[in-house]
């Protein structure tokens, strides 16, 4: 019976993880959707001006060469002047054997003024929608430390690996030596934010960031739900998840985010009130440290 149960609870491990990843992978086919379509507009409309270019130049070669440029009536086109002549002109009349028809000298040829073709406005490309600034595009995921230290360089900075249910594991740098013991930090389950923007701290490349609940005095790196593995997906009721690749400095979105990620009275890990959890694991808690910030 324990390996039946055994079995029973690594299926519902297996499912909770696929879906995970079926969440996961729809934010990003959606995203890659919207940035092709912003970079076909935006090519479209650089092919638009390089049209209108090689037009504008084509008219000025031709001009150089006495082919005048006449704007075919009902058309947007330009052809040359013997073109428009020969289109224009009426066909030979029959020959008349009266006197006034001898009296009669042909008219001359009126000239055709030059008609300069008005260039249409260049569209402006639509622009695309960006996904709200909240915790959606923040990507939290549950970690193993795997490998620890002190930096070699910085007496505050722990140096560690990080197993994030990737190929290889993540260098991250971590300023937790005053608030988190050594031995506390050796394979321990955390939730790290794996999509912040490499950073070089004393030397060495930060690939994310450890999350903790905190205050001035005190520190506790939060803790997954019992069961979770690494690489599971940490999500937020009533947001929908979906991570950029990586987060832009200048747009501030953990910043923008960070003020309303606090634990609550009940220890649980929030986003606007709302929970942090790993689908069919629980919520990610803090120990002790309740209404404080999480970052």
């Amino acid at each position: 019976m324990a390996a039946l149960q055994q079995i029973v609870e690594n299926n519902e491990r297996a499912s909770a993880l696929v879906d995970s990843l079926k969440s996961e992978m729809a934010g990003i086919q959606s995203q890659l959707v919207l940035r092709k379509k912003q970079e076909l507009i935006k090519e479209n409309a650089s092919l638009e001006k390089e049209i209108e270019a090689a037009l504008a130049q084509l008219v000025q070669l031709e001009l150089r060469n006495g082919k005048q440029q006449i704007l075919v009536p009902g058309s947007r086109e330009f052809c040359t002047d013997a073109a428009a002549e020969a289109g224009s002109k009426p066909a030979a009349a029959a020959p008349s054997n009266g006197p006034a028809s001898e009296a009669k000298a042909p008219s001359a040829p009126q000239k055709e003024k030059k008609v300069k073709e008005k260039k249409p406005a260049a569209e402006k490309p639509t622009p695309v929608a960006e996904a709200p600034v909240d915790v959606g595009r923040l990507d939290l995921r549950v970690g193993k430390i795997i490998e620890v230290g002190r930096h070699p360089d910085a007496d505050s900075l722990y140096l560690e690996k990080i197993d994030c249910g990737e190929a290889a594991p993540r260098t991250v740098v971590s300023g937790l030596v005053k608030f988190v013991p050594l031995e506390e930090m050796q394979n321990r389950m955390v939730v790290v934010m794996c999509n912040l923007k490499p950073a070089k701290m004393r030397g060495v490349t930060s690939e994310a960031m450890v999350m903790c609940a905190s205050t001035p005095d005190k520190v506790e790196v939060l803790s997954p739900p019992a069961g979770a593995v690494p690489g599971d997906l940490v999500h937020c009721e009533g947001y929908t998840r979906q991570p950029d690749a990586q987060l832009n400095p200048k747009k501030k979105i953990f910043e923008t985010c960070a003020p309303d990620l606090m634990t609550n009275a009940d220890l649980v890990a929030c986003y606007k009130g709302s929970a942090l959890h790993v689908p069919g694991k629980g919520n990610v808690v803090s120990q002790s440290l309740k209404n404080v910030n999480v970052k």
